[in-house]
């Protein structure tokens, strides 16, 4: 074949070419489809069980919420006028939701529960499932002074009761007539720290549990003639009743946290997906570069003939996208299976359908973000092999010494690199996050290949060693060709992100267990009335001597406007949506707490009469871009009251002390209804004391809501916990990635491992010397490699914990051994189990080609 032969450059002849010279299979791309098809796999799989939960509580949305429109109102019923309009809106279900404590009628015991109170109407969609099976008003009757009730399994458990027996709840007696299987609204009502316990509304009456001032949502929930009209009957509510004060929801936002929470997490885990795909990419260019280093021959034969440079890297590129393109297409079967597995799994805790369905637009992502990671990896190598002449390939040499490409491929490279970037911030739910993460992924890159600098320029300028081995290790770590970079590289980010990650799981786990319990409140006690305040003191301070009582009037309000403007309308970075997301509880105080330090302004003197003036956290007010002199609108018991912010405070929210993000002076609730709030603070108390304090204000008080602190943490434990072990298995992908680029990686170094082992056992070298070599050169390799990781790791979780969390950060020793034996195993491991084939090579075959 001569140079007219190709005729110039003919894409038909270069497609030809490249699917005759991949005849021979994919030998030398495994590692390759591996990266592409665990990094693809990851986000298809995560965006397509997002888009199955999500889907699902849109399609579910009037089993969800139990209706097709719901207003809640804090602390107040609907008043006439506003209850008139619900009733015309079609059939309404009214219930009320408290926490309150419930008690064995010998006062033996007492848990905490989630109190639900509904009518004969609930529910209007969906179906309530007890055990016994029976209608729900037949489980809700009221029999002999006693009224029936059906509780969750846990509740059971922790009193010690079975179904039959009596509970006191507040004045009521409360029969436990079975438990509760399935509620069908009880994603939409939230998260809740106490087991369910179901009554009806005349038992909620009886209970004596609803007074001035206490913590209870009153719910309305309705179902319409006509579902299309749900979004004209919303704005109708809100114009008709502006102050009202209440918080309507609808079947298209059924559980509005949960859908957000599901795309936080869902962005996290394609962040951590892509950190994978990016760091396959690395396997992606070894692969590539080692595939051209073995096509050298044809690669010189091609140029021999006349083939153009442009035919060349056109036959190989196209090889690279077929082969590209089928790790894709492994990592979107993968990813599509994923929903339909995890939904085994999650079907009895969240709305998911266990059918199998495909995600299209999932599925198409995770393509787009597989193709631009193949393409942007592999073509520098590319350009390395249209740069070599044809004599340096016949002359054995690789792509070892090649420089930089030409401009036209580096310009190729980043602008893939930027639509991959522009792609991850474009579909991020939080795009300042995506932006951060990829930007530390870039920032880790640099700092990665200055380590991999660093390493080999230590290794250069070492002393002389007597020991043949390590000197020999030492010269393979700084020698051109090394595997320096690429070992640094592929294992430092994956096991930086592991070390972050257990860093902030131990420092959390050791507040919440350790610190944070001895500084907490032991107890947090709720809708406290004004004429039980002095006795419910004397009674703790006879229960806990040594105790700090702190108590403080407590209020419900939903802030409205700042400066006029309605917060629904304005446009609040994710930080501070949770300060307008429902109600907030408030309070008002003549002089500034403990526990708090004015960082601007001035506080009020103690018999201010002005204007109502509101004391507003910092932290919260610079995320929402407030400023002293601007004007905060609450909605507090169906009033709308105005005040301006005199000062910022700085709260220490991890103290677990009562704080508020809105104080207000005394005269801007003058004469309102309200409760009152209390801790007692002793941390010398024993269990057995907390024990003997919560049986006894319980049964003097039984209208007043307990809440032990160390109870409410190990829950939290828990679900830490558990977030934890499922962020660290995803992040565990990463780690596969980087373990997957590190073979890789030494799978492209053989042919040098190979030539070198030759030359050495011919100098007389034996195969142990050459086998403690590599064993000192992985190792130190490893070594480094985790010092980085340790300190970069260190450095993330620091400022995570310390800055965004506020909790105090400590270094954890057993996470640094961890990660160092973690990095050892697999360098080492990897390291021999790859050169082992090189040193049983023949001499005779690689010396007629040096």
């Amino acid at each position: 074949m001569s140079a007219a032969a190709f005729g110039g450059f003919r894409p038909g002849l270069a497609f030809r070419l490249a699917l005759r010279e991949m005849r021979g299979g994919l030998r030398g791309f495994y590692i390759f489809l591996a990266c592409v098809a665990l990094g693809t796999a990851a986000i298809a799989g995560v965006n397509s069980l997002s888009q199955s939960i999500t889907g699902s509580i849109a399609s579910q949305g009037r089993e969800l919420l139990a209706g097709d429109i719901r207003f809640e109102l804090n602390n107040r019923v609907a008043t006439d006028e506003e209850k008139a309009f619900i009733d015309s809106l079609g059939t309404v279900a009214v219930s009320s939701g408290l926490r309150s404590m419930a008690r064995l009628p010998d006062g033996s015991n007492q848990a905490l529960v989630e109190l639900k109170a509904v009518d004969a109407a609930y529910p209007l969609y969906g179906a309530f499932e007890s055990e016994p099976a029976a209608p729900l008003g037949d489980m809700l009757s009221e029999n002999n002074g006693a009224y029936d009730g059906l509780a969750a399994p846990l509740l059971l458990e922790r009193l010690g009761i079975k179904a039959g027996d009596e509970i006191l709840l507040g004045t009521a007696r409360i029969r436990i007539a079975g438990t509760i299987v399935r509620e069908p609204d009880a994603l939409s009502d939230g998260f809740g720290f106490a087991p369910r316990l179901l009554i009806s509304k005349q038992a909620l009456d009886a209970s004596g549990l609803v007074q001035t001032g206490s913590l209870v949502e009153h719910t309305y929930k309705v179902k319409v003639a006509d579902a299309s009209s749900v979004p004209a009957l919303r704005r109708q509510a809100e114009e008709k009743f502006p102050q009202a004060g209440w918080s309507v929801r609808t079947s298209q936002n059924a559980a509005p946290a949960l859908t957000a929470n599901i795309t936080r997490f869902s962005q996290f885990l394609t962040l951590v997906g892509l950190t994978a795909l990016i760091v396959g990419g690395v396997g992606v260019a070894n692969a590539v570069r080692a595939y051209l280093d073995s096509k050298r021959g044809v690669i010189a034969t091609f140029k021999c003939v006349g083939a153009p440079a442009a035919m060349v890297t056109t036959i190989y590129l196209i090889q690279i996208l077929l082969i590209a393109l089928i790790g894709i297409g492994i990592g979107l079967v993968l990813g599509a299976l994923i929903p339909f597995v995890a939904a085994q799994f999650l079907a009895g805790v969240l709305p998911i359908s266990t059918a199998f369905q495909l995600y299209p637009g999932a599925l198409g992502l995770a393509a787009v973000f597989g193709l631009l990671t193949s393409l942007a990896f592999a073509i520098l190598p590319l350009g390395h092999a249209r740069e070599v002449p044809a004599t340096a390939l016949f002359r054995e040499q690789g792509f070892e010494r090649a420089r930089l490409p030409s401009w036209p491929y580096l310009v190729a490279a980043a602008l893939c690199l930027g639509a991959l970037a522009g792609l991850a911030i474009f579909t991020a739910y939080d795009r300042t996050i995506s932006l951060t993460f990829l930007g530390a992924i870039a920032f880790s890159f640099v700092v990665l290949r200055g380590v991999a600098v660093l390493v080999a320029l230590l290794a250069r300028r070492a002393p002389r060693v007597s020991s043949p081995a390590l000197r020999l290790a030492i010269g393979n770590i700084h020698r051109p060709g090394a595997l320096t970079p690429s070992v640094v590289l592929s294992l430092g980010l994956g096991l930086a992100l592991l070390v972050t990650l257990a860093l902030i799981d131990g420092n959390l786990r050791r507040e919440l267990t350790g610190n944070l319990p001895e500084r907490a409140p032991n107890f947090f006690f709720v809708d406290i009335q004004s004429a039980e305040v002095e006795g419910f003191r004397a009674l703790l301070q006879k229960s806990l001597p040594e105790g700090k009582v702190i108590e403080v009037p407590m209020l419900r309000g939903r802030i409205l406007a700042f400066n006029g403007e309605d917060v629904a309308k304005m446009n609040v970075p994710p930080a501070g949506q949770w300060v307008l997301r429902g109600d907030r509880g408030i309070t008002y105080a003549r002089n500034r707490s403990e526990n708090s330090s004015l960082t601007q302004g001035d506080w009020w003197s103690p018999d201010y009469t002005g204007e109502p003036l509101v004391s507003f956290s910092a932290e919260e007010a610079g995320e929402l871009g407030l400023k002293i002199g601007d004007t905060v609108t609450v909605n507090v018991l169906g009033r709308n009251l105005t005040a301006r912010i005199a000062n910022f405070r700085k709260v220490e929210w991890e103290s677990l002390s009562i704080n508020f993000v809105m104080v207000f002076s005394p005269n801007t609730f003058a004469g309102a209804p309200h409760a009152w709030l209390a801790t007692v603070i002793d941390p010398g108390a024993t269990a057995k004391e907390e024990a003997a304090t919560l049986k006894a204000v319980t049964n003097a008080y039984p209208t007043i809501t307990s809440v032990r602190v160390k109870d409410a943490l190990d829950i939290i434990n828990v679900l830490v916990g558990q977030l934890a072990t499922a962020i660290r298995a995803a992040a565990a992908v990463a780690l596969v990635a980087s373990v997957l680029v590190l073979a890789g990686a030494l799978a492209a170094g053989n042919r040098a491992r190979t030539h070198d082992a030759v030359v050495l056992k011919t100098l007389g070298a034996t195969r142990s010397t050459l086998i403690r070599a590599f064993c000192y050169e992985y190792a130190m390799l490893g070594l480094s490699t985790a010092i980085f990781a340790l300190f970069a790791g260190g450095v993330a979780a620091w400022f995570v914990v310390s800055k965004i969390m506020s909790l105090p950060s400590s270094f954890l020793p057993d996470v640094a051994l961890i990660t160092m034996a973690v990095a050892l195993v697999v360098t080492v491991g990897f390291g021999l189990a790859g050169t082992w084939r090189v040193l049983g090579q023949k001499a005779a075959p690689v010396l007629r080609e040096l």
